[in-house]
């Protein structure tokens, strides 16, 4: 019977089709079998490879090496050093979106640091190999060569955060400006006189951002607007503490604090709290982000919430496109999608 079963139903070479029917499975499952996935039950492979040995299937090479060229595999990059990355809340919340909207699909997700020159070499090495069907880039700062190398080897990526107003790449943001401004706009609704500010980074696009909202907020409350009053922290709970430092020495009439992460909110709270200055009493607080750090905190923190979650999922979303699109990139270029999801004010008690 073995000799019968080398035919397809159509009378030729059985089709991956037929091995899929006959082993009541999906084309993709069959494919997994035949190229050797791990990410197949026992069972499943068992099923699979007597239907092929049953139909006398033999494998096309030439579709071999096409489905060869897909990982079923995204890369999340982060080049930042791991101890940042499990220190700030930002980055668990938008692995968790991630991961829940990548659930549903059949492909893995690879979490890659690039904190070091070391890692980005290997990293760069390992991207040339294609070894990813595309890449989830988070914190990423203006100089970054890395969307640059993606682009070069033409590998679907998708970015968290702009690096600049002219972003070639898709990428998912939050309104970074909007955020600062209801945040200035919040402490002068409250009576607050000297808002300072603690921003992040200034090599990152939402950073900027962020400032320019503070001046804005500033300016549309009819206040002046002195950049002395903005000192530029690192998004560290230690950055927060060096910028608020700077700030009471500058300003030590200031009664209201805008930082531009719970994190370095966090850290400015220790310095007011050891300057004798009491919160909300003395200096009003807000922080960005709206993570566990700011319902935790004593008293809890007012903070922009960005909703990082969903930032997660809709970059899963924009790069699974981007992966099934075949064409040239070249082609895509116009179609680039830069998302961007509001922010919102969420009051406690700080403030």
């Amino acid at each position: 019977m073995a000799g019968h079963g080398a035919r397809g139903r159509s009378g030729g070479r059985p089709t991956l089709e037929e091995v899929a029917a006959r082993a009541g499975v999906g084309r993709g499952t069959v494919s997994r079998v035949i190229n050797g996935s791990p990410r197949v039950s026992d069972a499943t492979r068992a099923a699979v490879e007597a239907a092929v040995a049953e139909l006398g299937y033999v494998p096309n090479t030439a579709a071999r090496a096409l489905a060869a060229n897909r990982t079923d595999a995204i890369a999340l990059v982060v080049p930042e050093p791991e101890t940042r990355f499990f220190a700030e809340p930002y980055f668990s919340d938008m692995l968790r979106g991630v991961g829940a909207e990548l659930s549903d699909t059949e492909m893995q997700l690879l979490l890659i640091f690039a904190g070091s020159d070391r890692e980005r070499q290997r990293l760069a090495q390992y991207l040339a190999a294609h070894r990813v069907d595309g890449v989830l880039l988070v914190s990423v700062h203006a100089d970054d060569p890395l969307p640059d190398l993606l682009s070069q080897l033409e590998i679907p990526a998708v970015i968290s955060g702009r690096r600049s107003a002219e972003e070639t790449l898709p990428s998912v943001d939050s309104d970074n400006y909007g955020g600062g401004r209801l945040a200035v706009e919040h402490l002068v609704a409250r009576g607050r006189r000297r808002i300072v500010h603690l921003a992040g980074r200034l090599d990152v696009f939402g950073a900027q951002r962020r400032v320019d909202g503070y001046r804005e907020g500033l300016r549309a409350a009819g206040r002046p607007v002195d950049d002395g009053l903005i000192v530029a922290g690192d998004f560290t709970e230690e950055g927060g503490r060096r910028a608020m430092t700077e700030l009471l020495a500058r300003c030590p009439d200031l009664d209201a604090v805008f930082a531009g992460s719970d994190v370095m909110a966090a850290g400015a709270r220790q310095v007011l709290r050891e300057a004798g200055r009491r919160t909300p009493d003395d200096v009003a607080l807000v922080g960005y982000d709206d993570s566990a750090i700011a319902r935790h905190m004593d008293p809890p923190l007012t903070s922009v919430r960005q909703p990082i979650e969903e930032m997660g999922r809709a970059m899963i979303d924009l790069l699974l496109g981007e992966i099934a699109d075949r064409r040239p990139a070249v082609s895509r270029e116009l179609e680039k999608r830069q998302v961007v999801l509001p922010t919102e004010l969420v009051a406690r008690a700080s403030s």
